[in-house]
């Protein structure tokens, strides 16, 4: 069974990845790996791939709990990285369009979502 955490998790990715779709993504993969780590969620719209870092925090009372600021310098750089394998990997190669977002989701004491939002351009390829 997984954790609270786990489970915590992957409602704010399908959130997320629900949030992309009403918005015209075409999710191609979701939580991706390699030997470099994870990407939660990559997706297409027009001609750009997007690799989405997703962050999900419960709500502590009234106060924002902010999770898109949990994606620090080293973590950046890390999607960066996977972003660039990705698209070698699967044929793409960089001349490609992509960019990296965040979906912060702030989930309530009730298991709601008090907060979604999507930051575009959220990491910038040289970080």
């Amino acid at each position: 069974m997984p954790s609270a955490k786990a489970r915590l998790g992957r409602f704010g990715e399908l959130a997320a990845a629900s949030h992309l779709q009403r918005h015209g993504f075409v999710i191609i993969a979701r939580n991706w790996r390699c030997s470099a780590g994870e990407i939660d969620l990559v997706a297409t719209r027009g001609d750009q791939v997007v690799f989405v870092e997703v962050r999900t925090r419960r709500a502590r009372g009234a106060a924002p709990v902010f999770p898109e600021f949990s994606v620090g310098t080293y973590k950046a750089r890390r999607l960066v990285d996977l972003a660039q394998i990705y698209l070698a990997e699967n044929g793409a190669g960089n001349d490609r369009a992509w960019r990296i977002d965040v979906i912060a989701v702030e989930v309530d004491s009730a298991g709601r979502i008090a907060r979604l939002e999507h930051i575009e351009h959220a990491v910038e390829r040289e970080c």
